[in-house]
């Protein structure tokens, strides 16, 4: 019978304390007041625009094969290096006329020197005017007619992959704005040049290609480079702008608090029109003026006071030791 009130004693004195600790945290946080910051309309530039990635390619890229198989002898251009439609890119000799010179050589140079001028080397042509991305060759290696010897760009351009949730917003001539992975400060500014027909599934979500044409190629561009592409849907400028903190749902509309005239007055909901908006900012095309004061509601954590109150829970410092 002992053991059994000294239970119930210990329980009620367990339940005591733990109310005490939820009261007291409590009151600290019900005396917290709830915190505002004054923000103005200004006027600026607001955007909508479609965020996509996509890589740097070739628009139009071109394999070079040999019409003949047989050894190179000579490369006269390398990587990076532009070319115009007709230049020579290398010289090769037929699987024939290498056995040919390789046999004369035993002969001596001048037999090797007479078979060199009367059995002439085959050139290798650009088809097109271009820049050489790929050099696959080199001096005595032989080749057959399905060996790919270069590759040839006519200009670098980014395609973009655009879900098919966004593609109905993409239209050819939108500018678009261009940023590389390895190069994050450098930033392109382009055009939509081409949207695909057929779709693409990625990751189980159907994309479409966008080629998106930049207004110059900087030179650290490279084939298969990864890049972050905004597409400018809408932009607006020199308009009503807020905070997007700033503007509230009620009623099916929109409402933003303002501050009183007086120090006196309490604040006072307004109705707004609103417009644009993206990450950060949202227009305001009626409703208030740009030198109405608006109270935004401030959601940066802040500690309660002492005078409000602690949590109980919470670890303390251990009081100082008298010397």
């Amino acid at each position: 019978m002992g053991n059994r009130k000294k239970l119930v004693w210990i329980g009620t004195l367990a339940f005591c304390v733990i109310g005490a600790a939820v009261f007291f945290f409590f009151r600290g946080k019900g005396t917290e007041e709830k915190r505002y910051e004054e923000v103005r309309p200004r006027r600026g530039t607001i955007r909508s625009a479609v965020s996509t990635t996509g890589a740097v390619e070739p628009q139009n890229r071109l394999k070079i094969q040999s019409s003949v198989g047989g050894r190179i002898e000579e490369i006269l251009v390398e990587e990076g290096k532009y070319v115009n439609k007709g230049e020579v890119l290398a010289m090769l000799s037929s699987t024939e006329r290498a056995a040919l010179l390789d046999a004369a050589k035993l002969q001596g140079k001048s037999e090797q020197g007479y078979w060199q001028k009367v059995y002439k080397e085959t050139a290798v042509i650009a088809p097109m005017t271009g820049q050489v991305i790929v050099r696959s060759v080199d001096p005595g290696q032989t080749v057959t007619t399905s060996d790919s010897l270069f590759v040839i760009s006519d200009r670098l351009i980014v395609k973009a992959y655009v879900d098919e949730t966004d593609i109905g917003k993409v239209k050819i001539g939108q500018k678009a704005e261009i940023g590389l992975d390895a190069y994050p400060d450098i930033r392109v500014n382009g055009v939509v040049g081409h949207i695909y027909y057929e779709s693409h599934l990625q990751n189980n979500v159907n994309i479409y290609y966008v080629d998106i044409i930049p207004e110059s190629v900087p030179d650290v561009f490279r084939s298969g480079m990864s890049a972050n592409i905004d597409i400018m849907i809408e932009r607006r400028e020199n308009v009503l702008l807020l905070p997007v903190g700033a503007v509230q749902g009620r009623n099916g509309g929109s409402v933003v608090m303002l501050k009183g005239m007086r120090s006196d007055q309490p604040p006072v909901f307004r109705k707004v029109t609103t417009g644009m908006q993206d990450d950060r900012n949202i227009e305001i095309l009626e409703g208030i003026a740009e030198s109405a004061v608006v109270l935004m509601p401030d959601t940066s954590f802040v500690l309660p006071s002492k005078n409000g109150g602690s949590n109980p829970f919470m670890p303390k410092r251990p009081p100082a030791q008298r010397r």
